[in-house]
């Protein structure tokens, strides 16, 4: 009986991290560039990175480089460029409208590299 449990176990477990490889294999890892200056605009970054579906979302302060991994299925590098404009944060593909961006901190009002070309208010 203890034989017999021993190999549901041991087949369940494999199982189980099989899947989780055919998971990690759909996974995309992506960089964008997002203009912002301090640790508050990190944490505001991360976090519309993850609302956007990302699995892991780091932002660094000195290359302004946010760096993603996201399900290919469930999420896009254009969606997680949006939620961050819609944050307040340009990024290399997409500019924050006029008034996300003047909604942020005085501190993490960042020079903005180019006037607005979007249509968002």
């Amino acid at each position: 009986m203890k034989s017999l449990r021993l190999i549901i176990v041991l087949v369940t477990a494999f199982f189980c991290f099989s899947g989780n490889a055919q998971a990690g294999q759909n996974l995309k890892k992506e960089t964008v560039k997002v203009w912002g200056n301090c640790d508050m605009c990190k944490g505001r970054i991360e976090k519309a990175a993850r609302a956007a579906g990302t699995m892991s979302a780091s932002w660094d302060v000195d290359s302004k480089i946010l760096s993603v991994s996201y399900p290919s299925t469930g999420s896009s590098i254009a969606k997680i460029e949006e939620s961050v404009a819609a944050a307040g944060y340009d990024t290399g593909n997409d500019s924050a409208s006029e008034k996300a961006y003047k909604a942020l901190p005085e501190c993490c009002q960042y020079e903005r590299k180019t006037p607005v070309q979007s249509n968002k208010n």
